[in-house]
Order: C-alpha cells, then sequence, then structure tokens
C-alpha cells in the first residue's frame, strides 16, 4: 500500500475515534456537573446532620454545636429509643408487612399485568378503563372501614396487607415492561407445544427481573413508611408497626414548657428531645437507605419502563 494512502487511513481512522467534546460542550457538562454535585449537597448534608446530630450529646445538641460531625459522642439518644417496651416488637412487625406485603404485592401485580399485556385478551379496554377509574375515584375512608370491618379483618395483619394488595400504576408499569417481550417469542413457545402458563412461568418471568426487582424495590418503601392503615384498622399495639410506636416515643418525650422553671434543667430536655428525633429520623430510615444502593439500578429502570408506551 503506498505510503500516501496509509497516512490517509490514519488520519481517517483518528478522526473518527477523537471524540472531544466541542468548546459549548465543555461549558454545558461543567453547569450540569456543578448543579448535580449542588442538588447531591443538598440531599446530603441533611442527613450527615442528622446522623452527626443523633450521636452527639443533649447539652452539644441544644446549644446547636453540631453541624456536621458528632460533638460529645453519645448513644443517650438511642438508648431511649430502643429501651421503649415496644420498639422490638414494632421493628419485627414492620418486617413482617414489608416482606410479606411485598411478597402479595408482587406476586398480585404480575399476575395482573401479565394478562393484560396479552393483544388477544378479551375486553381489555374495559378492564383498564375499570383500574383507571380507581385511579381517580375510591368508596372514601369510611366505606373502606366499614368494609374491612364486615369482613373481619380489623385488629389484624391482614388489615395492613390487603388492601393495598395492588397498586395500578405499578401495575400498569408492569403491563408496560411486559408488552414489550417480542410477541415472536410467544409464537415459538407455541409452535413447540408450551401453554399459557408454562410460557409465563419460563419464559416471561425469567425476562422479568428488571421489573420485579423494582416492584420490590416501590412496594418495600411504601411498606415501610406505612402507618396510615394501622392507625384506622389496628388496636392492639402488640400488631402496630414501626412508624406509630416511633410516634409514640416521641410524643412521649414532647416538652412541657409550664412546668420546668429551671433554666439548666430545661435545655437539658430540650437537648434530650431533639436528640430523640434525631435518633427516631435515623432509626426509621437505615434500613431502607442500606437496601437503596442495591436497588437503584433497578429503580432507575423502572422510571424508564413507565416511560413507554405500550
Amino acid at each position: 500500500m503506498p505510503k500516501k494512502m496509509r497516512k490517509q487511513d490514519n488520519e481517517a481512522i483518528i478522526l473518527a475515534t477523537d471524540f472531544r467534546p466541542a468548546k459549548r460542550d465543555k461549558v454545558f457538562y461543567a453547569i450540569n456537573g456543578a448543579i448535580l454535585i449542588l442538588l447531591t449537597l443538598i440531599v446530603l448534608i441533611p442527613l450527615i446532620y442528622i446522623l452527626a446530630c443523633s450521636f452527639s450529646s443533649p447539652r452539644a445538641v441544644a446549644g446547636g454545636k453540631v453541624y456536621l460531625w458528632p460533638v460529645e459522642f453519645s448513644v443517650e439518644g438511642y438508648r431511649r429509643v430502643f429501651v421503649y417496651p415496644n420498639i422490638w416488637v414494632s421493628y419485627g412487625n414492620t418486617i413482617f408487612y414489608t416482606i410479606v406485603g411485598t411478597a402479595i404485592n408482587v406476586v398480585v401485580t404480575i399476575l395482573c399485568a401479565y394478562p393484560l399485556a396479552r393483544r388477544d385478551l378479551p375486553y381489555k379496554g374495559i378492564i383498564m378503563f375499570i383500574f383507571t377509574f380507581t385511579m381517580m375515584f375510591s368508596g372514601g375512608m369510611i366505606p373502606s372501614y366499614i368494609l374491612l370491618k364486615n369482613l373481619g379483618m380489623t385488629n389484624t395483619r391482614w388489615a395492613m396487607l390487603v388492601p393495598g394488595a395492588l397498586s395500578v400504576y405499578n401495575m400498569i408499569v408492569a403491563r408496560t415492561f411486559l408488552m414489550n417481550i417480542p410477541s415472536d417469542l410467544l409464537d415459538a413457545a407455541s409452535i413447540d407445544g408450551c401453554n399459557d402458563t408454562q410460557y409465563f412461568f419460563r419464559i416471561a418471568l425469567p425476562l422479568s427481573g428488571t421489573l420485579i426487582s423494582m416492584l420490590v424495590l416501590f412496594y418495600a418503601v411504601g411498606h415501610w413508611n406505612s402507618y396510615f392503615n394501622a392507625f384506622l384498622y389496628l388496636y392492639d399495639k402488640k400488631l402496630m408497626p414501626l412508624q406509630i410506636v416511633l410516634r409514640e416515643v416521641l410524643v412521649a418525650n414532647s416538652i412541657n414548657t409550664e412546668s420546668i422553671a429551671d433554666e439548666s434543667s430545661f435545655t437539658a430536655i430540650v437537648g434530650m428531645s431533639e436528640l430523640i428525633k434525631h435518633a427516631l429520623i435515623v432509626v426509621s430510615s437505615v434500613p431502607i437507605l442500606v437496601l437503596y444502593p442495591f436497588l437503584r439500578r433497578y429503580f432507575v429502570k423502572g422510571v424508564m419502563i413507565g416511560s413507554l408506551k405500550g
């Protein structure tokens, strides 16, 4: 090959592989990076502050000496929280509601979304209209309570699991994902003698790992933070979730300013009350914060799944 042609080929290769951004692109990337760093700090700094306060002394918290690092290291706030009699029982209840409730949610959502993702389902439009109608209109709080009471589900664990067994929004997201599985797979499976049940368990479900992980994250966070159903349907403290008991701890340590005359005592009680508040936030948030990094990529994919048209 002549040297001139080889030189031209080398220049073409260099130009083809030179992906250096233009000057205006560099400015955009710099501004975008600065905004993202700022947003990250806005979210991260309060979390670090709360964590630092929870491990500081009541005097340091009341005096406003804590910023991003514990001052006069102490675990008194956590001790006050965990000596509360029902805290461990409520922790176990919340873990139970989260695990069992999430399993029920995922199973019901997938089983509902799969038939609606099939193009040969009769009256699919009417069924979808009924589902979406419930997103805008509901029976109301009192009819829901009467229904659960007549079913004998009040003051039972089922009151925390059954009413929210299906999220229509998550079902629509799951349906959109399943509709994007190529229909050729179903045709090929049918030719090989695979029925609908076998196709669902052997082909559609194994291809839905991302969808299932996203549903687990969404439902688990919802169950962990759930408290309103417990307010309505539960009376027994042995069935209460963590959020209700943490509220009781906070109310029990609230301040009655009329009964405090000494300024030093007032400062100490205010500091302990604030310390307990920060410890409660950490206790209620740490499990989800620990779980989230492992499922973060599925969360992002789940948002993108919901943006696709079926």
